[in-house]
């Protein structure tokens, strides 16, 4: 007897792999609005297949039809995608580096707008907002934190963390510059912590995609780090002109450790402030310092 084609084991190529991965993109965006077409291709399709498994698909066609008639799903796909993930203080170098040597210049300025794109968990919203309030930069500061996922920009609102990481996070924030106890800014029960509401005051956060939206709010910094390395060329240029477009001149953008200004577009409007840490400044001379 010949076997059911529901029998058959599944033949797969990359050709077909490919095929599939482009149906799912167009599926998610004609069904949901979201646009991961100029996602770098090979960190797309490792993710999208990740989520098939991790969703108990046979195939990333089988996810399709989910994602067409499971509204509900859609967090876990955004989450799956975006790799929201982030740490407090990651990378303490470039927080001091924002301390010691961008803090005051900003500090020139009689209010201070922040923008955070890709904020994921919210961790690094927090470690900013830190700073600020030992900086005594806080009360005249502005944060918008965005990001694609609205369940992502829940976690971050919620600001409730595991105790896990408490220890090195603590480490993080004395390498930063960190002036007291990271304890002080936050409270512990049950393998929990809880930020404190206090460094929610001034921050905004806000449904943002770097793909399709324009310019967020005029900024004097703008922190867009770890989100670039997903984006296809043609992307990380369309981001990085938003993020020109968007400073104030004199403004100053931070960029993660593993990307640059090299090769994009925008790259002559920026010169570096400082570099290691990938931290730039648009060109031309602050309005408040104009005679």
């Amino acid at each position: 007897m010949a076997a059911r084609l529901s029998d058959r084991p599944i033949v797969y190529s990359p050709e077909l792999e490919n095929i599939e991965v482009e149906l799912f993109v167009q599926a998610l965006q004609r069904r949901h609005g979201y646009d991961f077409s100029q996602y770098a291709p090979a960190s797309l399709k490792r993710r999208v297949q990740q989520l098939a498994e991790q969703l108990e698909c046979k195939t990333v066609s089988g996810l399709i039809e989910r994602v067409m008639h499971e509204p509900l799903l859609l967090p876990s796909v955004l989450e799956g995608l975006t790799v929201p993930a982030s740490d407090m203080f990651r990378d303490p170098p470039m927080f001091r580096a924002l301390l010691e040597k961008v803090f005051p210049l900003l500090a020139c300025y009689p209010q201070i707008n922040i923008w955070l794109a890709g904020c994921a968990h919210g961790q690094e919203v927090y470690s900013l907002a830190i700073l600020l309030e030992e900086a005594e930069l806080y009360e005249r500061s502005k944060i918008f934190a965005t990001d694609l996922s609205e369940y992502a920009l829940q976690q971050a609102r919620e600001g409730i963390y595991s105790t896990r990481e408490a220890q090195q996070w603590s480490r993080n924030y004395h390498a930063s510059g960190g002036s007291r106890s990271l304890a002080d800014y936050y409270s512990a029960r049950y393998k929990l912590l809880k930020i404190d509401q206090r460094l929610q005051r001034h921050v905004t956060f806000a449904a943002h995609n770097l793909a399709a939206d324009g310019v967020f709010c005029e900024a004097h910094l703008i922190l867009c780090r770890n989100v670039l390395i997903y984006f296809s060329n043609p992307l990380q240029d369309r981001a990085l002109s938003l993020f020109r477009d968007s400073l104030v001149r004199g403004g100053f953008l931070c960029l993660g450790l593993r990307e640059s200004l090299d090769y994009a577009s925008s790259a002559e409007d920026f010169s570096p402030f400082d570099e290691p840490m990938r931290i730039y400044r648009l060109s031309g001379q602050p309005d408040h310092l104009k005679p």
